[in-house]
């Protein structure tokens, strides 16, 4: 009885403290990389996002997301991206290659978890920017700026074992393998076929 009591008693002292001091959010702020420009989608990102990445089966399956094959279905997309930053808690980039200035995909906070200051993140490049470490170079930025401008305390992210392109943008960056990440958790699902990772603050 007293176990339980010290547990309600903890998550309504966790709980009432999220009312009171919710999480500061900065929403999707611009970031500057050597060969990278990390900005807002915007309305002339259609015909890049078409030509790169969202047409192209061999880069949304990686991350398991629908191939949107025609113009239709790519603007309703966009459409969403830029609804989203309405809300400071809606964090994803549109990745421009600055040589170029083309859409070459994008990076952003899949899920987010007020509750224990926590994001997961997600991130494609078209395969034709593929090898020059462009996903690498975005996601060490967002991670910098995340963890200098927000009040987040861990971020997250995973990857099928098969996805070995994906796998090795995650091996080379400051984050660590971990057994589980929230997402699973909180499905009561212990991974089998993905690679967990995470970074903490002042880690």
């Amino acid at each position: 009885m007293l176990e339980l009591l010290t547990f309600i008693c903890y998550n309504y002292t966790i709980n009432t403290y999220q009312e009171v001091f919710p999480l500061q959010h900065s929403g999707t702020n611009t970031i500057n990389t050597p060969r990278l420009l990390l900005r807002r989608f915007e309305e002339k990102d259609l015909d890049d996002m078409l030509r790169n990445w969202v047409a192209d089966p061999a880069v949304q399956t990686e991350y398991g997301e629908p191939v949107y094959s025609d113009a239709t279905q790519a603007k309703e997309l966009l459409d969403k991206y830029i609804i989203g930053y309405e809300s400071k808690s809606f964090y994803r980039w549109a990745v421009i290659e600055k040589q170029s200035e083309q859409n070459i995909g994008q990076i952003a906070f899949c899920r987010v978890y007020e509750d224990i200051q926590t994001a997961e993140i997600e991130y494609c490049i078209g395969s034709a920017f593929q090898g020059h470490g462009y996903a690498g170079e975005a996601l060490s930025a967002v991670i910098s700026e995340i963890f200098k401008t927000t009040e987040f305390c861990r971020l997250e992210a995973y990857h099928r074992a098969e996805n070995q392109k994906s796998g090795r943008v995650l091996e080379k960056s400051a984050m660590i393998i971990t057994d589980n990440v929230e997402r699973f958790k909180r499905q009561g699902i212990f991974p089998e076929g993905e690679v967990c990772y995470c970074i903490e603050k002042n880690s």
